[in-house]
């Protein structure tokens, strides 16, 4: 099995964190084939995935409210955001669901755009943004405040309570707010005001991730073909039941297989399956 395939079972197999964090860099890897001037060493961004402050290009391009928040400037901005991103999923959805997940990051890059926007218009400044910076702060806030209190094992630190990590990121963040990333920081802390309004709603029954789902729902029936009704049909022979009961024997075989090999997965990681389990699982997914 070569490296691609790897990477198409790990992302198969793998949850929605891992699935986002691959979305991210494949996104950045996009942006150095299109974006990056070799000569100058910067990205420069179009104004048709960068989210700007001009109202004018809101009303053109309102996809970049999304868009912004898959792309990143430069590789330590992305190196920094996917350890904090993979750190934050994984908290995250220990206590929710894959749907709400989606919903918080998708709903969270949109809201803190739109405070970007309306602050830099009060401030009378102009620029745009990008990074997925703000759409993490609202994972990491949320879970934070669902558990303040768990503790969480650093290295060359020892056991810290949650919410002493995401203060400090928090209280950076406001020390920065005056930077040359103004716009960068207030998203950040949208993005975390986001966070906290998200579960907060949602421990009193309101769940505003069901908003996304819902429109996913929607596309997904509106491209879906329509069933085709059953039709009874009548045989006047009946198949040999030796080959019926091979049939799920073949099966059973090949489903305890896959099942071992998910156990093996969950309980040593999937770098502890060998190159024979790894092409069969590959084989299997397909």
């Amino acid at each position: 099995m070569n490296i691609l395939d790897d990477l198409k079972l790990q992302y198969r197999l793998g949850g929605i964190g891992l699935k986002m964090i691959f979305w991210n860099v494949g996104c950045f890897l996009v942006s150095l084939a299109f974006f990056y001037h070799y000569k100058e060493r910067i990205f420069v961004f179009p104004n048709w995935i960068a989210l700007s402050s001009n109202p004018t290009d809101l009303v053109t391009k309102p996809w970049t409210f999304l868009s912004y928040a898959f792309f990143h400037n430069d590789f330590w901005h992305l190196f920094f955001n996917m350890m904090v991103l993979n750190f934050a999923s994984y908290l995250f959805l220990t206590f929710f669901s894959s749907k709400q997940y989606l919903g918080l990051y998708l709903l969270s890059a949109i809201f803190a755009g739109l405070i970007f926007v309306l602050g830099f218009n009060i401030l009378h400044l102009s620029g745009s943004i990008i990074g997925a910076s703000a759409a993490i702060m609202a994972i990491l806030v949320a879970v934070t405040t669902y558990s303040p209190l768990m503790n969480v094992r650093l290295m060359f630190i020892g056991n810290v309570k949650l919410w002493h990590i995401t203060a400090v990121i928090l209280i950076l963040d406001l020390m920065q707010f005056r930077s040359e990333n103004t716009g960068g920081h207030i998203s950040h802390l949208a993005g975390a005001l986001f966070g906290f309004i998200f579960i907060k709603l949602l421990q009193n029954g309101i769940d505003l991730s069901k908003i996304v789902t819902s429109i996913f729902d929607f596309f997904a029936n509106l491209f879906k073909k329509p069933a085709t009704p059953f039709k009874k049909v009548h045989k006047n022979y009946k198949k040999p039941v030796e080959k019926s009961a091979s049939k799920i024997v073949v099966k059973d075989k090949t489903q305890q297989q896959i099942d071992e090999i998910l156990d093996k997965i969950s309980q040593s990681g999937y770098d502890s399956l060998n190159k024979e389990e790894k092409e069969f699982l590959f084989k299997a997914g397909k």
